[in-house]
């Protein structure tokens, strides 16, 4: 019978469990599990200097060479403990490894720190005999375990998303079901080991069996920093949109200026654009574009000291901007049939064709809300129109940024003057006047703004104007 797997892992953390769990795995015959073997800072348990015949420096050589030896060596199925700080070289082999069985622990983390803390404290990280426990009081710390918790979290995420797009699952356990014989024979099932056990393992006692109340020494206040903990994550600002690429062919570097704009669709980018070619007193058709990642390496390693910058807009005049660029003109290639779809479809009160004098202040004022409504509906992915780059979260763009390049600034346009003042001062260059440009479209967002379009506009943008502390625009 052909084996499922060639090895596994157990992803943990301290104080979950991950002995116990250890201990009756080694229960079953023909598993072996070898500690933690990847720890940074021993090789499987403390105080050993080899495991099977690999030494520590040999290890972190060549890591995954000892994975090798285990299941060469090992009758039936090896494996190992794996926490978020052991080393990360072994997470990317592992991860997507279909032949690497994958366990993953958790505990109640509150659980976990408290546990954690009275260890530090008494030095007792492992408990064989009850005669020597040793027990003491603690004090929880909020932002001690908002750290803590935030490892722990991001760890998890970490593996999820590893096997969700590697196609895989893993065999869940919590601490609680350690005990379970029913639970721990299921979990042989799941590894492919024929074995069964008829009992739990011994060896291993329980360190801290007392309720929380009797282990945390300022409990009450505790109980007070816990209180307003939002453990659904209720207030939330829910995202539906798709996760952004980098945009590399859109970025825009200077002719001769070590400096490069990472432009957000309907932002000022024809202002910044008349700055950067001002800057370096050329044609605005000389800037560098059309960048992909091999050429935008090779710029930044022929500009040392370079800087890079991306400038957000307000949402109102940011939406107001991509409905006069790309919706309301007629014959625009990219967003032609979306705006018939909007016209027939989704009822915007736009003309056919081009706008004419029957088209007044009104009429562009009743549409522009509308186009807000439509937002609202298409960034909650409640629509059957892509959500495009052009209207998209600025949330969402920095994120698609950062998949390739973080930028040394992010410059808001009411205050772009000084912003890039600054910028050009961390390269030694003058910075000229930047162009006062009229709104697009055929009225000025003064004119068309009124408490109902604001209101439409943060209904649609929840997140821009959370994370970046937007106010009403006038």
């Amino acid at each position: 019978m052909t084996k499922r797997f060639d090895y596994f892992v157990m992803f943990a953390e301290m104080r979950t469990g991950s002995n116990f769990l250890e201990a009756n795995l080694n229960e079953f015959d023909g598993v072996t599990c070898y500690g933690e073997a990847f720890n940074p800072h021993f090789i499987g348990y403390p105080n050993r200097s080899d495991l099977l015949g690999i030494s520590q420096t040999g290890r972190d050589a060549d890591p995954v060479a000892l994975i090798q030896r285990m299941v060469e060596k090992t009758d039936g199925l090896p494996g190992f403990r794996f926490f978020n700080d052991h080393d990360p070289r072994i997470l990317r082999h592992c991860l997507p490894d279909e032949r690497c069985a994958k366990i993953i622990l958790t505990r109640n983390p509150l659980d976990s720190y408290v546990s954690w803390k009275i260890a530090r404290a008494t030095d007792q990280w492992k408990l064989t005999d009850v005669k020597r426990r040793r027990s003491a009081k603690v004090d929880f710390v909020k932002s001690e375990f908002e750290r803590f918790l935030a490892k722990l979290q991001k760890f998890q995420m970490q593996l999820v998303n590893g096997l969700q797009v590697t196609g895989q699952t893993a065999f869940y356990i919590a601490y609680e079901d350690i005990p379970d014989i029913d639970v721990l024979n299921g979990l042989a099932r799941f590894l492919g080991v024929d074995s069964r056990i008829g009992k739990i393992s011994k060896s291993l006692k329980r360190q801290n069996p007392a309720p929380l109340s009797e282990k945390v020494a300022n409990y009450k206040e505790m109980q007070a920093a816990l209180s307003d903990w939002d453990h659904f994550n209720l207030n939330r600002t829910p995202n539906f949109e798709p996760r952004r690429g980098p945009a590399v062919p859109a970025y825009i570097a200077a002719a001769t200026a070590p400096l490069i704009y990472l432009p957000i669709k309907s932002g000022p980018v024809a202002e910044v654009r008349h700055w950067m070619a001002a800057l370096d007193s050329i044609a605005e058709t000389e800037l560098l574009t059309g960048f992909n990642q091999k050429t935008l390496r090779k710029w930044k390693r022929q500009h040392p000291g370079h800087r890079s910058f991306t400038v957000v807009r307000h949402p109102v005049r940011r939406a107001y901007a991509a409905f006069n660029e790309c919706i309301l003109p007629v014959g625009l290639e990219n967003y032609q049939d979306i705006r018939e779809t909007l016209r027939k479809i989704y009822h915007l009160p736009i003309p056919p064709g081009a706008i004419d004098k029957t088209y007044d202040l009104d009429s562009h004022r009743r549409a522009f809300l509308s186009f807000l409504g439509f937002l609202k509906q298409n960034l909650s992915d409640q629509t059957s129109i892509r959500i495009d780059p052009a209207w998209c979260s600025q949330t969402q763009a920095l994120q698609g940024f950062g998949q390739f390049i973080l930028p040394d600034m992010v410059l808001r346009e009411e205050n772009l003057q000084q912003g890039l003042a600054f910028l050009a001062d961390q390269i030694g260059i003058q910075a000229p006047k930047i162009p006062e440009l009229p709104d697009a479209g055929p009225y000025p967002l003064a004119d068309v703004y009124t408490p109902d379009i604001e209101a439409a506009a943060r209904a649609a943008y929840q997140r821009d104007y959370m994370m970046f502390g937007y106010k009403a625009l006038m």
